[in-house]
């Protein structure tokens, strides 16, 4: 429901890209990992776009990736981004 209601928002609202977190995590824990993927590459590629130095930021979307990648399986891809991190 966030998400809709931050849509229509700037990509570089805070409470628009809090919203994209917020529904990527709750995919993730939901046990829905492969919904979840395209959504913090999603929030991953509007960080860099807009908030390049925002290193913490980049990281927990490398860090929630990476637990995607391992959810579904896919381990070599995993392992390549956590040892990029």
């Amino acid at each position: 429901a966030a998400w809709k209601t931050y849509v229509g928002r700037p990509e570089t609202d805070a409470a628009r890209m809090t919203s994209i977190s917020m529904l990527g995590t709750a995919l993730r824990i939901s046990g829905q990992s492969a919904e979840a993927l395209p959504v913090w590459d999603a929030s991953l590629a509007l960080g860099q776009r807009h908030f390049p130095n925002a290193y913490s930021g980049m990281i927990n979307c490398h860090n929630n990736i990476a637990s995607c990648l391992d959810d579904l399986g896919r381990h070599d891809e995993e392992l390549v981004l956590e040892r990029a991190i």
